[in-house]
Formats: structure tokens, C-alpha cells, sequence
């Protein structure tokens, strides 16, 4: 007897995962939401200390309304997007050569460790003070706050080719470059594609704290103006814009990654 239609009828039947957890994620934001009223409301807080959502929303068309909202947002974005390519670039390169040469990773592993042991709170001030409050000094913290998991990702991924498939490559004389392109790149693209994920979360971070240490735009420097002004609804206002921009190039990732791995998608019977 053929349980096929029987099968898919029972998968017809159930509601798609995808919807489902589409309806978990607004239902908790509106508990959420709801939480954040009734604590404004109860507490008897202050505008300044918290303000109501419905304040925060008017103070959100307000920004968005007279240029304020895009201007900033889209210095930061630019500094983020610039912070991203060049610290991914880099981490590409030297991740590569890492995996690829024991001498090399011997000679330059303490200095990227000591790097990482210092907090970019810690230096970001000085490069500020060293290339100036422009563009360049947050798209080069951006860079460094990128660099590391990225190129730690990188290094994992080549090294994680089994030495086997580089053996056969070989005996089919590819080129190193055929290697490189046939199988060291398809292979390492997966655990690439994560570390990728983190540091587009992490550029949001860099670029923010290159804003607060000095800037003349960005969501940083709203962030300061607003909170020196005790402008409470501007500074969430800002806050959720920058969640937005994580979120969003979080999941512009996630879509290169559905795309780049569909070999590793299995068919279904």
C-alpha cells in the first residue's frame, strides 16, 4: 500500500515552521511592549528616565520626519559597511596565510593575541586622537572589532580540508590555484560565512564606539547630543535603529550563506 498521499497529506495538514515561529516573535514583542508600558505607567517615571513607547514612536517620526534619523543612520551604515569589507579583506589574507604556514603563524599569533587582550574601548580614544574624528578612524575600529573572529574563522576553515582531498587534487595536477577555488574556498565557506555573521554584528559596535568616543555624525554622536540634552526618547530611538541595522546585515549574511551552501543542501525522498 502506498503511504505517500497519506504522508503528505499529514505534512500539508501542520502549520509551516516558518510561520510559527514568525508568530513567537511577535507575540513576544508585543509582551514585550506591553511590559515596557506598564512599567512607564506604574513606575511613575519621568520622560527623561523612561519614556512610554508611545512617546518613543512620536519622537521616532518626529527624527525621521525632519532628516535628523536618516542623516545619522546613514554615516553610521556607511562606516559599518566601509569597517566590514576592509577588516573581512584583511582577515581573508591573513587567515589564509595563517593556515597555510606554521612559520608565519608562530611569528604573527602573540601580536594578534595581545591585540585582542586589549578592550577597543581602551583604544579606541587613541585612534581618534591619532587619525581624527572623521570617517576614517570609525571605519578603521570597525576594521579591528571585525578582524579577529573573521580571520579566526578563516583559519579554521582551510585548515579543516582534509589533507586526503588535497592529495587527490594533487594527483589530478591541479594547480594551486584550482585548489584554492575547487576546494579550499567551497570547503571553508560554511565556517567563513559564521565568523562572518558575528563580525557583521560586531562592525555595528565598532562604529558606535568610534561615534561616542568623537564624532560630528552618526548614531553615536545622536546618542551623545540626546543624552546631553536628556532627550530619553531620542536615545532609544537611536538604540533601536542600530538593533535594526544588526538584525538587518545579520541577515543579509544568513541570505549570501543560503545561497553560496546550496550544494550542501540534501534532497528530500
Amino acid at each position: 500500500m502506498d503511504l505517500n498521499p497519506f504522508r503528505r497529506f499529514a505534512l500539508s495538514s501542520r502549520p509551516p515552521e516558518r510561520r510559527r515561529s514568525h508568530w513567537t516573535v511577535l507575540i513576544s514583542l508585543g509582551l514585550a511592549l506591553l511590559a515596557w508600558e506598564g512599567t512607564a505607567h506604574l513606575a511613575g517615571l519621568p520622560a527623561f528616565i523612561l519614556p512610554a513607547p508611545a512617546e518613543v514612536a512620536a519622537r521616532f517620526v518626529k527624527s525621521l520626519s525632519d532628516g535628523t534619523l536618516l542623516r545619522h543612520t546613514a554615516a553610521t551604515l556607511l562606516e559599518i559597511v566601509l569597517g566590514l569589507l576592509v577588516g573581512t579583506l584583511f582577515a581573508i589574507v591573513i587567515g589564509y596565510l595563517i593556515a597555510k604556514s606554521r612559520r608565519f603563524e608562530r611569528l604573527i599569533a602573540p601580536y594578534l593575541v595581545a591585540t585582542q587582550a586589549i578592550p577597543i574601548v581602551a583604544i579606541a580614544p587613541l585612534i581618534v586622537i591619532w587619525f581624527g574624528p572623521g570617517m576614517f578612524s570609525k571605519v578603521l575600529i570597525c576594521s579591528l572589532i571585525v578582524f579577529f573572529p573573521v580571520l579566526i574563522n578563516t583559519v579554521v576553515g582551510v585548515r579543516a580540508v582534509p589533507r586526503s582531498l588535497h592529495d587527490l587534487m594533487r594527483s589530478l595536477r591541479a594547480t594551486r590555484l584550482q585548489i584554492l577555488r575547487y576546494l579550499e574556498i567551497p570547503a571553508a565557506l560554511p565556517i567563513f560565512l559564521g565568523g562572518l555573521r558575528i563580525g557583521a554584528t560586531l562592525a555595528v559596535i565598532g562604529a558606535v564606539v568610534g561615534e561616542l568616543v568623537g564624532s560630528k555624525q552618526g548614531l553615536g554622536f545622536l546618542i551623545n547630543a540626546a543624552r546631553g540634552q536628556y532627550d530619553t526618547a531620542l536615545v532609544f530611538v537611536a538604540v533601536f535603529t542600530l538593533i535594526t541595522l544588526a538584525i538587518t546585515l545579520y541577515g543579509v549574511v544568513a541570505v549570501l550563506e543560503a545561497k553560496f551552501l546550496k550544494w550542501q543542501e540534501t534532497p528530500h525522498p
